[in-house]
């Protein structure tokens, strides 16, 4: 099947690209990867790579909670959410190592790479709590990535700018989804608004990561937080939540997640996530 661009290429309705286990080898097949002119290769790889990072480890801590949600209808909302960020993750691991030179595969960055290769904020890979911190895990990080993919529908690299198109569809929806739990319960029972505001002031050290200028952008991390803090003065007025006051946690020597620097829980996960490709390697399912 031929397009005339990238965009036909990977935004095309029903591709099946975007669905996990279909058993083609590489997600941007058939896709022109090569780097525009005037881009630095090894700056969008590692641009990507942190992207996909992201998606890659939300997209593990959101499995986790299939036949943990409270209801039927979430457990299959938040895999379909998991599967979307999942897809995410694929085509921005493929870009990479395209974008690199090294033709690293997806699944070579997601399976074969140490803890200090990581480049995922440390948002994405807390984890446990109940449901409320769930929840307000799930509607800071898509309020931030659907700013942030928004602006990279004009990325100067298309492939990147395709991959945010298709993601700003599937981010809305996180976004939406988040939302509506946040106010049901911070506006539910004095029960469910203690826990919802314990769940936001757990996570809220880890926000200023998300903000933080890093030496490789294609967006500018700090512009992203007016239109961040907007979306949540609204959703905190509708569920009569309160903004934490915490202060930002600092990472080893000021680095962060960005820089290959994860909390403590992060090896576990990794150990979990990686531990059948390591197993039984060049294994075919």
């Amino acid at each position: 099947m031929s397009f005339d661009n990238v965009y036909e290429a990977i935004t095309e309705e029903n591709d099946a690209r975007w669905a996990f286990g279909t058993g083609f080898e590489d997600p941007l097949s058939g896709v022109d990867t090569s780097v525009p002119p005037g881009v630095d290769a090894a700056s969008l790889a590692a641009y990507c790579l942190m992207l996909g990072d992201d998606a890659l480890i939300f997209s593990h801590r959101l499995q986790e909670w299939c036949t943990n949600a409270p209801e039927l209808e979430d457990e299959v909302a938040l895999a379909n959410i998991a599967l979307d960020l999942l897809g995410q993750a694929r085509l921005l691991l493929a870009r990479a190592g395209k974008a690199d030179g090294s033709s690293r595969t997806e699944d070579a960055l997601a399976f074969l790479r140490a803890e200090n290769e990581f480049r995922n904020v440390r948002l994405a890979e807390l984890g446990g709590g109940h449901f409320g911190h769930l929840i307000a895990r799930l509607f800071v990080f898509s309020t931030w990535r659907l700013a942030l993919f928004q602006r990279l529908e004009t990325s100067v690299d298309p492939v990147l700018a395709a991959i945010a198109d298709k993601g700003v569809k599937e981010l809305t929806y996180h976004r939406d989804y988040a939302a509506q739990w946040l106010v049901r319960l911070g506006d539910g029972t004095p029960l469910s608004h203690a826990r919802m505001q314990e769940g936001l002031d757990d996570v809220w050290p880890y926000v200023g990561e998300l903000f933080r200028t890093h030496p490789v952008e294609f967006v500018d991390a700090a512009s992203l937080r007016p239109e961040f803090d907007a979306v949540l003065d609204q959703a905190l007025s509708a569920a009569t939540l309160s903004r934490p006051s915490s202060g930002e946690l600092a990472g080893v020597s000021g680095r962060t997640g960005r820089d290959g620097v994860h909390t403590e829980s992060f090896g576990y996960l990794l150990a979990e996530l990686q531990s059948v490709a390591r197993a039984m390697p060049d294994a075919r399912w």
